[in-house]
């Protein structure tokens, strides 16, 4: 099995991050109510509720019921429920209806959670490797859904004609504008990308579509220090960048055309500027902090009006590789969550995650792992791109250079962003 690289830590350790992951996504949904975590606002996103059930799965179903002899189901009938898109696993409920589950209820979810939690702490000390390394890639996972269930959240409210904030948010200092984009020269020629866990043996987790390590080729470029801002992207909206079709790819601009996108994501023009909506309710728009919630489409239309174009994931790995992936502004515990201005310095960890030029695809020598959990990251390269970094959402210390998350490129209610790249 393969679905992770590195070494599998030590069980005490193992179990310290277990029960950190497992208890920072129940204070990630303290503040809602039981209709709440029930809500689910578009197909693409889940109720706070089945995240917290999905997650729980995973760990019952891949860990204790096919590593812990004896161990019983919870409830037999809840798998159904809450597989996501495991073909092996069965017949699951239908994703776009994953809102009507009122039932179980938020307090039947967080006793199961417990459960699982108490059945897992018990026996992971005796656990063989194969089930500590599910274990290690369950907590991994669910930090993926914990940055989904507050963009999943915000989406959710975001309809609500109320606008309620999940938290209050931290007082406005004023901010100077950062001065213009600088350029770093970046690596030319044959560079090493990706995780050879072999060769690395101390690398730690990675997600298997992060291997194997291999060469690509890089064109002389030069990619941007930082990403782009709130007010730079209100020059391009000003400028009539959603209305040029010189600047948008066929596909974007169909997609402009049909859902009349004029502004990202939870922007609202007032009066003679712009407000945007967050988990923190609806504030004035942040001239200096990066934009957030753009497209492919969009990130792709930007550059081209700025004259640039969007780094390969290649280019912007070898960039990052130098910087603390642990840094910059990441989710440490619930609110508030939204990209901040930058405190200076390049930073390519944080904020937002960076659109790239690339599809996601397989890397050369690429193998999915046996059985279920190799249906995790393989069955979902086609027609998806490439993000790099990690966003104001995600667990700090869940990235790290090599990580590769993946959108559709209309998909925008992720901390998604922009940096700028161009060739020399």
């Amino acid at each position: 099995m393969r679905t992770e690289t590195g070494s599998v830590p030590a069980s005490s350790a193992l179990g310290a991050k277990f029960h950190r992951t497992r208890a920072l996504s129940e204070a990630l949904v303290r503040p809602l109510s039981d209709a709440d975590a029930t809500l689910q606002s578009m197909d693409d996103a889940s109720p706070a509720k089945w995240h917290l059930a999905h997650t729980t799965w995973f760990f019952e179903t891949f860990v204790l019921r096919d590593h812990l002899p004896g161990y019983a189901l919870f409830d037999a009938r809840w798998p159904f429920l809450f597989n996501s898109y495991y073909e092996a696993e069965g017949l699951r409920h239908a994703r776009p209806r994953r809102g009507m589950l009122s039932r179980p209820a938020l307090d039947e979810i967080l006793a199961w959670r417990a459960h699982v939690d108490a059945a897992l702490a018990d026996a992971l000390p005796d656990l063989p490797p194969a089930a500590q390394a599910l274990a290690l890639l369950g907590c991994n996972h669910e930090e993926q859904h914990q940055e989904l269930l507050l963009t999943d959240i915000l989406h959710h409210f975001s309809v609500n004609p109320l606008e309620p904030a999940v938290w209050q948010g931290a007082p406005k200092v004023p901010v100077a504008m950062p001065g213009p984009i600088g350029w770093i020269a970046g690596l030319e020629g044959l560079v090493a990308v990706g995780i050879a866990p072999t060769e690395r043996p101390d690398a730690g987790f990675s997600f298997d579509c992060e291997g194997p390590r291999h060469q690509a080729l890089l064109a002389p470029h030069a990619i941007a220090d930082r990403t782009v801002t709130n007010g730079e992207w209100a020059g391009f909206i000003a400028d009539g960048g959603y209305r040029d079709s010189r600047h948008w790819l066929s596909d974007g601009w169909a997609w402009v055309q049909k859902e009349g996108v004029e502004a990202p994501l939870y922007w609202r023009r007032e009066g003679e500027g712009w407000t945007r909506f967050g988990l923190d309710g609806r504030r004035p728009v942040d001239p200096a902090a990066p934009v957030t919630h753009v497209s492919f489409f969009e990130a792709d239309a930007y550059a081209s009006w700025a004259g640039a174009r969007l780094p390969t994931e290649f280019e912007w790995e070898a960039a990052a590789a130098a910087h603390d992936p642990a840094g910059g502004n990441q989710l440490d515990a619930a609110g508030p969550v939204e990209p901040r201005p930058a405190a200076g310095g390049p930073a390519f960890f944080g904020d937002v995650w960076e659109w790239t030029g690339s599809a996601y695809r397989p890397y050369p020598g690429f193998r999915p792992a046996a059985g279920a959990v190799g249906e995790y990251n393989g069955k979902f390269m086609s027609g998806q791109f490439v993000l790099r970094g990690s966003s104001c959402a995600t667990p700090r210390g869940h990235s790290r250079a090599s990580y590769r998350n993946f959108f559709y490129p209309h998909q925008r209610w992720q901390f998604t962003g922009v940096r700028l790249a161009k060739d020399l």
